[in-house]
């Protein structure tokens, strides 16, 4: 439905039920109005024309459209007391917060169009969360519970309290072509956060954010398991992410699980992680069948992260950090078949990539294919993650632990500190064709550890590196080199490896 058709029949326009429009009026309950009339024809379009409209919490009804018109912009009230305190999905479980600007419940068949603007005008909702003042969590900008068939398209969001569209257990979403600018510095505004959902479209948008740009999740163990369902059947293509803590991020609450993700033909500009997939113990779940494939990187601090270390809200717990092997149980989460390809980064700023698996459940079935990764000649030490007890990194490579059955092919690593791959305790191993033009001095390009059963083929050692492969560890066994192009020299075998391993 485009501006022109609603404008016509079955259209209520909010100034017909007196809203200002001033920029200064207090308009929710004209815009109320104007909704609930469209409850009594059984459905229908809200028309917001040019003007500037005051209003707190607005809730949906069935078959309706909201269409902003080019010039109109919805203002977030500034007063808490517009927005009712309600029971909502926030980080994973159910809890009382301000309700969203933009709300409904088991609903169908909703929208929300045009080339109108909605601003949250979040900066008193940020100081308070700052300064520790508010009784509840803050309002997401448009948050949706438990509705079949939403789209969102064309409108620009700017300035949201906290997450911009949150999406909870609904069905059949799409989300195309709109814009989303907070401030980088703005606490935990995520652009769009799909949350144990299905069937979601997410394409042709530009999302500048304070916090994750897109972020998967499906809530946390210790919810009700009625509301703790998957999110699957995602497709992301078309879209520029600019600034946020990560690009794509899948976690961390992802309890209910992950499956079935297709992220396409997207460019990430400063995003301090690229792709980013985070977990760890206590929250259990499983993320499969992910793929990524045509994406550009530009200025990532760590193109590419899966980490099931994850420590934000739990630093210095043993029970998360522990690099050791603990007890499988309901709470060990499980990442598999994970797939990325076809990606380029310049300026990467920590590291070309990090996976560390948990030491009882390594991540399985990983490929890296046809990615180049060059790194920042200016870059200061950083983590490449939030995880206890790892070492800062500046221009480091591909920092990999705990994988069983990992595929690099035709990646290339340039302008690392370093090994270009620094692999250990893994599990069914190939490396094809894949190194580094410059490597480090006095560094192998790549350096395995503890790797049993692998194999390295079609590698050439670049004229002039001191060594191409360093393989050390115990627990080495089975490690085939086949058709490789390495030289005299090139390959150095440590004492500890068992003889008749490596050949």
């Amino acid at each position: 439905m485009d501006v022109q058709s609603a404008s016509q029949l079955g259209s209520f326009n909010v100034r017909s039920f007196g809203a200002a429009g001033d920029g200064a009026t207090g308009d929710t309950r004209a815009f109320q109005a104007a909704f609930d009339a469209c409850l009594e024809n059984g459905g229908g379009t809200v028309f917001v024309p040019a003007g500037r409209f005051v209003c707190g919490t607005l809730v949906f009804h069935d078959h309706t459209t909201l269409v902003l018109d080019a010039g109109a912009v919805l203002l977030g009230s500034q007063n808490p007391a517009d927005y009712p305190v309600s029971l909502n999905r926030w980080e994973g479980c159910e809890q009382l917060t301000y309700a969203p600007l933009i709300a409904g419940r088991h609903l169908q068949n909703i929208a929300i169009l045009g080339r109108g603007t909605i601003d949250g005008r979040g900066e008193t909702w940020w100081k308070g969360y700052r300064e520790n003042t508010l009784a509840y969590p803050r309002p997401r900008l448009i948050g949706f519970s438990d509705c079949t068939n939403l789209r969102i398209e064309g409108i620009t969001l700017t300035r949201s309290p906290s997450w911009t569209i949150n999406p909870v257990r609904c069905e059949n979403v799409t989300i195309h072509g709109v814009t989303i600018l907070n401030p980088p510095d703005s606490p935990n505004t995520d652009g769009i956060n799909p949350d144990s959902c299905r069937l979601v479209r997410i394409s042709d948008c530009l999302i500048s954010a304070g916090d994750d740009c897109i972020a998967i999740k499906s809530g946390i163990q210790d919810e009700n398991e009625v509301h703790c369902a998957p999110c699957r059947d995602i497709t992301i293509t078309n879209c520029t992410l600019e600034r946020g803590h990560g690009g794509v991020v899948i976690g961390s609450e992802m309890s209910g699980g992950v499956k079935k993700v297709v992220i396409s033909n997207c460019v990430f500009i400063g995003t301090d992680r690229g792709i980013r997939l985070k977990s760890r113990r206590g929250r259990g779940g499983v993320v499969e069948d992910v793929r990524v494939t045509n994406v550009i990187m530009d200025g990532v601090l760590c193109p590419i992260t899966l980490n099931l270390y994850y420590a934000c809200g739990a630093w210095g717990d043993a029970s998360v950090s522990d690099k050791n092997p603990r007890p499988v149980d309901g709470g060990t989460p499980h990442f598999r078949h994970i797939h990325l390809s076809h990606i380029s980064a310049r300026g990467a700023r920590t590291a070309a990539g990090f996976i560390y698996g948990l030491a009882e459940m390594p991540v399985e079935d990983i490929s890296l294919s046809d990615i180049t990764i060059e790194m920042s000649d200016q870059a200061e030490p950083a983590y490449a993650e939030m995880a206890d007890d790892i070492p800062e990194m500046s221009r480091a490579g591909f920092f990999i632990r705990n994988v069983r059955r990992l595929r690099i092919d035709r990646v290339e690593v340039s302008g690392q500190h370093g090994p270009a791959f620094d692999i250990a305790n893994v599990c069914d191993l190939e490396i094809n064709a894949s190194g580094t033009p410059a490597p480090g001095a006095g560094s192998p390009t790549i350096r395995l550890k503890d790797v049993q059963g692998g194999v390295l083929h079609n590698c050439r050692a670049t004229p002039g590196a001191d060594h191409f492969l360093r393989v050390e560890g115990a627990q080495t066994r089975g490690l085939a080199l086949h058709a490789n192009s390495l030289g005299p020299g090139a390959v150095q075998i440590q004492e500890d490896v068992p003889p008749g391993e490596v050949g």
